[in-house]
């Protein structure tokens, strides 16, 4: 029998509305594994154990009492703590904010709950969700669900090993730059970054120009349709969320078939950048698997295509006009990492930004014009896989035995694109390195088409089968 923690949330909504499942039961179960595997994993910055086991049995006298369920009724979730919980401190990684208490939820977090899903706890992120590695001086770091020695990733670190461990089936964290994808990607579960505007994001300070994201992690696709299902829609206070056409992404995500007649463009790496034996061996697997599905395929030369450098114009000078007060103020509060990408934004003029975003621009039609001759993009999501736990952002990384200089523009160079222009793109489990570590291969689809994404994703994931989960 599978194990209960290991149970997709699709499943588990059918045993609760059952009765053969409690909400108490799951969330005790939750909260046990959270707190058996918090001393191991470090993925949490705070625990609701209280709180949700009130709201568990609160939800079971409503399915005894024959009450209207939501969606998600008694289904645990985390919540990445960049993102505001009302009454549940909400830290941004950072000791300043150690004590920060938010009156009010996100519309991400205020729709789960709607819908019944119960908040379990607050999964850990670096300092302002600044850097692909989740540690910060408030509470250390947080380790790879399949090898403590190795990094989660990030910034959604925290709420990638909370999933990947099965601790939770669903969590709420935020991708600007690769954050939800990249330690997906380290930790073999499956992490999307929608288009603009389908999940509504009531922080971004810079609501026009903005390229953060409130996302879904899950371990399925399936289970990835059913919360963007859930968490997506108009609001009125995000002007790209503002009218945009809805899609039934629950059941886009539980397709069935096969690829006949769909056109796959692919590419290991922009020109320039390498991808490791490993990668490029599971990449190759999950190549032939969609030419088995009936995909064509037909290779991509991504010529002109280091785009860290337009990414770190754009965001560190956002990040800079934010956060350089309180660098100022408070700088020994702050990371000598942190600070650094903070100091570094002023070599940045206003000029330079401006250019940034022309090529932004450039960037959106380039993409969408791949999908002229294509159905879907896909790349590997990472080069490698997870780096070893102590890395620094400012440190080389080895690679088959060769030393690479620049950790965002060679671990990870595809995410930080989609960012920019604003692309559906997610990373799904690719197989096991020979280190015993996950793979990511990515898939992206034209603007606005996040129905066909997980269309696609699903399709991929029933032929390549149930990813592997880590052993604990």
């Amino acid at each position: 029998m599978t194990a209960l923690h290991q149970l997709p949330a699709t499943e588990l909504i059918t045993l609760i509305r059952s009765k053969k499942l409690s909400p108490v039961e799951l969330v005790q179960a939750s909260l046990d594994r959270a707190e058996q595997l918090q001393p191991v994993l470090n993925c949490f910055i705070t625990l609701c154990g209280e709180q949700a086991m009130a709201q568990a049995r609160q939800a079971e006298q409503d399915i005894m009492a024959g009450a209207p369920l939501g969606r998600l009724h008694g289904i645990p979730y985390t919540v990445k703590d960049l993102v505001h919980t009302a009454g549940v401190r909400t830290t941004f990684g950072t000791v300043l904010y150690k004590d920060n208490v938010p009156t009010e939820d996100a519309p991400a977090v205020a729709r789960l709950n709607a819908q019944g899903a119960i908040l379990l706890g607050k999964t850990t992120t670096p300092e302002f969700g600044s850097q692909p590695f989740t540690r910060s001086p408030l509470f250390g770091q947080t380790c790879n669900a399949w090898d403590a020695r190795r990094t989660s990733g990030g910034s959604s670190g925290g709420a990638a090993v909370a999933t990947a461990a099965g601790i939770t089936p669903l969590a709420i964290a935020t991708d600007g730059g690769g954050s939800t994808r990249i330690p997906a990607a380290c930790n073999g579960v499956v992490g999307i970054k929608q288009s603009n505007g389908v999940v509504p994001h009531s922080q971004a300070q810079d609501l026009f120009g903005n390229q953060t994201y409130v996302t879904p992690t899950t371990r399925t696709v399936a289970d990835t349709g059913l919360m963007l299902q859930v968490i997506s829609g108009d609001y009125a206070l995000d002007p790209w969320s503002i009218g945009l056409k809805r899609a039934d992404y629950a059941e886009a995500a539980r397709h069935q078939g096969d690829l006949r007649g769909k056109r796959v463009r692919y590419c290991y790496a922009p020109e320039g950048r390498d991808v490791s034996v490993d990668v490029r061996q599971t990449f190759d697997a999950a190549l032939q698997t969609l030419a088995g599905l009936g995909a064509t395929l037909e290779p991509f030369e991504a010529k002109d295509f280091i785009i860290e450098p337009i990414w770190r114009t754009i965001n560190h000078t956002v990040w800079r006009s934010r956060f350089l007060p309180l660098v100022e103020q408070h700088g020994d509060t702050f990371s000598a990492t942190f600070r650094r990408q903070i100091m570094s934004a002023g070599e940045y003029s206003a000029v330079d930004y401006q250019e940034a975003m022309f090529v932004r621009s450039t960037l959106f039609k380039r993409i969408q014009g791949v999908f002229d001759t294509a159905d879907l993009f896909v790349m590997p999501t990472i080069s490698r896989t997870a780096l070893p736990l102590d890395t620094d952002l400012f440190d080389p990384f080895e690679m088959d035995g060769k030393l690479y200089d620049g950790i965002r523009t060679h671990w990870y160079p595809w995410t930080m694109l989609f960012n920019m222009t604003g692309h559906p793109a997610i990373t799904l489990p690719c197989g096991l390195a020979r280190d015993g570590l996950p793979t990511g291969i990515h898939f992206v689809t034209r603007y606005g088409s996040d129905d066909e994404l997980l269309r696609l994703a699903s399709i991929f994931e029933s032929a390549t089968g149930t990813p592997v989960q880590p052993v604990f």
